[in-house]
């Protein structure tokens, strides 16, 4: 009996890596996330350990004995499908979606082409360079526009832009984290967060950040942002809104968990900006305050998306 409960409870994970840091310009909150999920796992009896792709090398994975790895690294070179591919030639299982997921779903570029073929509401946008025409793409997508680089997330190198005088310098700014840079229609509404484990979409979060500004500070730092979950929509209306992000995960062949950002207009009608597939697990977080509404801890969150573990 003994036996049958070790080989059922969560020692069957055996020995568990948590990717954390990394190399991109979010490693700052990785490390939050990473610690914050290694002390959730450590609590409910997994044998997790550290593990820093910046400081290491991925082949240790193997040659230390581990059997999963659980990834909590954000941006480049950990949510972009690279480290996808390593741990698949490793062998080793791993959370979150796969390779060509991961990969489109950081490249919002190409997340919005998927996007609007498939039917799933988006921003207008346009692709911008140091030679565009501002005041052409300020006419045919409007004011006030977002500029932001094409791979990055938590808002970096992220401008809202009012006067088209300054559309320059905001693409300047986006140009310093990618040379992919997007002009995007500002879309007026509610913010709103929608987070999903496996095929359960978790309640919505609305987002109310001071001055209307949910940028890094505002989203990882700041104890003035509110996040409402309940989110106040009827019922009928948000579990609407929970199928529009569970398609937009999988037209883009997204698994294991994720969350969908989006904006609700006054009209009731929704527009997606984007689909992270390692999203932050810091303590300003929202897949975990959404899963605590839906009746599930910490521990019992991280847990449940080790379980999704796969090698494609």
């Amino acid at each position: 009996m003994a036996q049958a409960r070790k080989k059922t409870g969560v020692t069957r994970f055996g020995k568990v890596a948590v990717l954390l840091g990394g190399k991109s310009s979010e490693r700052e909150i990785s490390l939050m996330s990473g610690r914050n999920v290694l002390e959730g796992l450590r609590k409910s009896g997994v044998d997790a350990h550290p593990f820093d792709p910046a400081e290491r090398e991925l082949s240790e994975l193997k040659q230390e004995g581990f059997d999963r790895a659980f990834i909590a690294l954000h941006g480049r070179y950990g949510e972009d499908g690279t480290v996808q591919g390593a741990l698949e030639l490793l062998g080793i299982p791993y959370t979150g979606s796969g390779v060509m997921a991961s990969a489109l779903s950081l490249d919002k570029l190409r997340t919005k082409l998927i996007w609007l073929a498939s039917g799933v509401p988006t921003p207008r946008h346009e692709v911008i360079t140091a030679d565009s025409d501002w005041t052409a793409v300020a006419e045919k997508l409007g004011l006030p526009l977002i500029i932001k680089p094409a791979h990055e997330g938590s808002t970096l190198g992220l401008t809202k832009v009012l006067d088209a005088k300054r559309l320059p310098i905001a693409y300047r700014h986006a140009a310093k984290y990618d040379s992919l840079v997007l002009a995007e229609e500002f879309v007026q509404g509610e913010e709103l967060t929608a987070g999903f484990v496996g095929e359960e979409a978790l309640p919505l979060i609305r987002i109310e950040a001071p001055q209307g500004n949910y940028d890094y500070q505002n989203k990882y730092f700041s104890d003035e942002t509110k996040y409402i979950c309940p989110c106040g929509l009827p019922p009928r209306e948000e579990h609407r809104i929970q199928e529009l992000v569970m398609r937009s995960a999988w037209v883009l062949g997204c698994s294991g968990w994720g969350r969908a950002d989006l904006i609700r207009r006054a009209d009731g009608s929704v527009s997606l900006l984007e689909l992270n597939t390692s999203p932050g697990m810091t303590g300003h977080s929202l897949v975990p305050i959404a899963a605590k509404v839906a009746g599930i801890s910490f521990e019992q969150l991280v847990v449940r998306i080790l379980e999704l573990a796969h090698v494609e």
